[in-house]
């Protein structure tokens, strides 16, 4: 909830309770929040009260209060009521507007600090300095984990992602850009990476089901201080791109089970096109079907078993066998043995990588 939104509320549940009209305005008169169809005073009697060392005045049943920011004018509270208690209601209310703009400002500087933080803008020394200043722990066991949808700037998501971890105080959530929200997780002692994918597969559970998105999360290793979280941040990014790219039917990627998809990615692109076109003699994958990939996929999944594979896909085992010699006819691999279901499956992470790269770099 933004700061207005939090005032304006705020505003209205206090008119709810007193009766009174309250109004906040910029210095120059720009309305922010009116909880009535007051007419607001005019710019001279505005010019007169600014022009004054008063902090408040009354004139007539309305009352003015000035309000200060890190000591500096921010806006005016005008209070519409007659006698005293309204103009020590008005005093009240400039007190709580005073501390909430504060907390929120205070919330804001922790999330941009966050954000420079990750995006590694400090040196140790101005990070920790920092960090003392605002309060934020240094040496606090803590982990990065980034979500991503379907849709850009999901606001509903990162609504979620708030609601779950913002009950307790010592996480952030934020974002450097507009597909990827951030949670940086204060860790309780004991929690480990197995905690975090159980932490990881309730945010797409959740996001699944309550927001009936697709999700993905990824994340790196935990850092013990605010020093390592730069590190931990682009391991969780590592983790969420190669993930995407190698293990579509995964939802969840850690930094360290990415498996044979973290050499790949690091290959170059020539030795990669290399092995595509020895592998498959010149041959493409994209002229196979979604059902042939789908068949691949659960034959892999379950060791190369026909059987296991004919009873979860709902056919006969000699149909699976005709395909299969369909693919070797074509591609020159005999799926159903190890070594060449080893070779195809190793092609077409290979083949991802490179159509990633491909549309990366158009």
């Amino acid at each position: 909830m933004t700061i207005h939104r939090t005032l304006e509320k705020s505003l209205n549940r206090w008119k709810e309770i007193s009766g009174l009209d309250f109004a906040l305005i910029a210095p120059d008169g720009k309305e922010y929040v009116n909880t009535g169809s007051r007419k607001l005073p005019s710019s001279q009697n505005l010019e007169e009260f600014l022009s004054q060392t008063a902090i408040s005045k009354a004139s007539g049943n309305l009352h003015y209060f000035k309000i200060y920011q890190q000591e500096e004018l921010s806006c005016l509270l005008l209070v519409w009521g007659k006698g005293v208690s309204s103009h020590t209601i008005g005093e009240l209310a400039v007190c709580q507007i005073e501390e909430l703009t504060d907390a929120c400002q205070q919330r804001l500087d922790k999330n941009t600090y966050m954000q420079n933080l990750l995006l590694g803008n400090y040196t140790p020394i101005d990070a920790y300095n920092r960090a003392k200043k605002l309060r934020i722990a240094h040496q606090c066991p803590r982990a990065v984990l980034l979500v991503q949808t379907k849709k850009s700037r999901d606001e509903a998501a990162l609504s979620m992602v708030k609601n779950l971890f913002t009950a307790r105080t010592g996480h952030y959530i934020t974002s450097t850009d507009d597909d990827t929200i951030i949670v940086v997780k204060e860790l309780s002692p004991g929690e480990s990476l197995d905690s975090l994918e159980n932490t990881a597969i309730t945010l797409v559970d959740m996001i699944n089901t309550e927001i009936m998105t697709q999700a993905w999360v990824g994340y790196g290793n935990t850092a013990d201080d605010l020093n390592q979280l730069p590190q931990a941040y682009q391991e969780a990014q590592t983790a969420l791109t190669i993930g995407r790219i190698f293990y579509s039917g995964q939802t969840t990627f850690s930094y360290d089970r990415l498996g044979i998809g973290s050499l790949i990615y690091q290959l170059p692109m020539p030795i990669c096109e290399k092995f595509i076109k020895e592998t498959f003699q010149g041959e493409s994958l994209d002229s196979l079907d979604d059902e042939t990939y789908t068949i691949i996929r659960t034959f892999f999944e379950n060791d190369l078993n026909l059987s296991e594979t004919a009873r979860q896909l709902y056919v006969h085992r000699n149909t699976l066998v005709y395909r299969f010699e369909k693919i070797q006819k074509k591609y020159g691999l005999d799926l159903r043995t190890f070594k060449d279901a080893l070779t195809f499956q190793l092609a077409m992470m290979v083949n991802n990588y490179i159509e990633y790269r491909n549309s990366a770099d158009s």
